[in-house]
C-alpha cells in the first residue's frame, strides 16, 4: 500500500480535473462553494424584489431562473475562480459549456 498524504476523493479529483495538486483541488472547491452561495443570496434577493412568494407561478420563477439566475451562475464561477487563481480550469469548462450550447463555435482543426 502506498503512502499518500492525499485522501482517496482528493486523488479521484485530481485525476478527473487533471490538476497537479491538493491545494489547487480545495480552490476549485472553495470557488464551486462561494459561487453557489452567492447565486443563493442574489437569487432571493432578485425573486423579493421582483416580488415573487409562494404564490408565484412555478413557471415564472422557472424562466427567471433561466434567464437570470443561471447566466448569474457562469459570470461569477469565473470572478471567483480569477480571485482563486483557477480561471483557466473554469474557463476551459465554461467554453466547453458555451460551444455545447452554441453560443461559441468550435475551434476549426489546422489543416497543414
Amino acid at each position: 500500500m502506498a503512502t499518500n498524504s492525499n485522501p482517496r476523493f482528493i486523488q479521484k479529483l485530481m485525476t478527473k480535473w487533471n490538476v497537479n495538486s491538493s491545494l489547487q483541488v480545495l480552490l476549485i472547491l472553495l470557488t464551486f462553494c462561494l459561487t453557489g452561495s452567492t447565486v443563493v443570496f442574489l437569487k432571493g434577493y432578485l425573486f423579493q424584489s421582483l416580488g415573487y412568494d409562494t404564490n408565484t407561478p412555478f413557471w415564472q420563477k422557472a424562466i427567471t431562473y433561466i434567464l437570470f439566475v443561471f447566466p448569474a451562475y457562469q459570470v461569477l464561477i469565473l470572478v471567483f475562480g480569477a480571485l482563486l487563481g483557477q480561471f483557466q480550469f473554469f474557463w476551459e469548462k465554461e467554453r466547453k459549456l458555451l460551444q455545447r450550447i452554441g453560443v461559441l463555435s468550435k475551434p476549426q482543426p489546422k489543416t497543414p
